[in-house]
């Protein structure tokens, strides 16, 4: 059975998902299928190239930067 704190977390998701948007940017596959990336440096600290570092990183916007949605019946003329 669902418990009420689930459904509540649900309810608060879809209420904020039409107010922000978001946006995900990951690396990993990039960086894997890069073969100048399989060797990895041998001591901790030691530099890596910017194109095989693995960044993942995320960004929620408040924006509103949509277009009003026209719901008028177009004419087919």
């Amino acid at each position: 059975m669902i418990r009420v704190s689930t459904l509540s977390a649900l309810a608060l998701v879809a209420a904020l998902a039409g107010c922000h948007s978001a946006e995900y940017r990951d690396t990993n596959a990039a960086v894997d299928a890069n073969p100048l990336c399989a060797s990895r440096p041998d001591q901790p600290g030691e530099p890596v190239s910017r194109d095989c570092e693995r960044v993942r990183e995320g960004r929620i916007s408040s924006e509103r930067s949509s277009q009003p949605i026209d719901f008028r019946p177009r004419r087919d003329d």
